[in-house]
């Protein structure tokens, strides 16, 4: 086993993960439900995520999820189902990572050598992947792996996304961070999404948000002005050590070149995938 240099791991993560977003910041992915019948932007997201642990109820979404309001889900969830089967929405999914990635990719780099490498790279890495505590990544790893490379490399970045993902709640949990706090604390980083895209998206109020940080003042995590203390910072950057630890293992079963070679390529494809547009201009912007 080949030792890693620090926070290798989590590098390597960071230049796939947004590659496994792109889908559901999609004009496609929306289009492709839409045809199903399931038009609501949440109900959308939920389904697409949600599918691959079957026709789920509220409360195991608002569990696997996390940070989101289980009043919202529970707005879509399970009535969804009964417009399209979660097989349904797997498909239809899949069917919108193709579009998506072609078109913010390109052609020439969807059937270039370099994403094939990629996708066996990343594909070597979910090998060592553990499914128990894990439901989504357990959930995702039942899927059968798709057989064009752009989509293969799409599927592993989904599962090496949610196995951390997965990790990630249980430093969470183990912090005593509840959802909002989570998202809170992550913003003040300065490396989270703005209060107003998590409001409009995770089903909070402006109240559960000012909640939650009055909370975290209480514990001495957070300053009056909405930053973070030097515990608070601490405590951030303990839970992404944690969350290391508990995700090192497909990338020491990848090895040291293996990891540099899967991030190198994975952030050239990022930011191609950015610079057509991938996400919106101000998901990061505060306010």
């Amino acid at each position: 086993m080949t030792s890693l240099p620090p926070r290798a791991g989590r590098r390597c993560h960071n230049a796939l993960n947004p590659m496994h977003s792109t889908v559901y910041f999609s004009p496609d992915f929306a289009e492709e439900l839409a045809r199903l019948g399931v038009e609501n932007p949440r109900a959308a997201y939920f389904a697409g995520r949600g599918a691959a642990m079957g026709a789920v109820g509220p409360g195991a979404v608002a569990a696997a999820f996390y940070n989101f309001n289980h009043e919202i889900i529970a707005e879509h969830l399970p009535a969804v189902w009964e417009t399209a089967s979660p097989q349904a929405v797997l498909d239809a999914r899949l069917r919108a990572v193709d579009s998506t990635l072609r078109r913010l990719l390109g052609e020439e780099v969807v059937a270039s050598k370099e994403l094939a490498e990629a996708a066996q790279l990343a594909l070597r890495a979910t090998e060592a992947c553990t499914r128990h505590a894990r439901p989504l990544y357990a959930a995702h790893a039942d899927l059968p792996v798709p057989e064009e490379p752009h989509l293969a490399y799409w599927h592993a970045a989904t599962l090496l996304r949610e196995h951390r993902g997965d990790a990630h709640l249980v430093a969470l949990l183990s912090a005593g961070l509840d959802p909002l706090e989570a998202l809170v604390s992550h913003t003040a980083t300065g490396k989270g999404m703005s209060p107003r895209w998590i409001l409009s998206t995770r089903g909070w109020r402006r109240t559960d948000w000012d909640a939650a940080a009055g909370r975290l003042r209480q514990r001495g995590l957070l300053d009056g002005e909405g930053q973070l203390t030097e515990a608070g910072a601490q405590l951030r950057a303990e839970l992404e050590e944690v969350t290391d630890r508990l995700d090192l293992a497909p990338y020491e079963h990848l090895g040291a070149e293996g990891v540099e070679r899967l991030t190198e390529l994975g952030r050239g494809f990022l930011m191609t995938a950015v610079s057509a547009g991938a996400f919106p201009a101000d998901l990061s912007d505060k306010g």
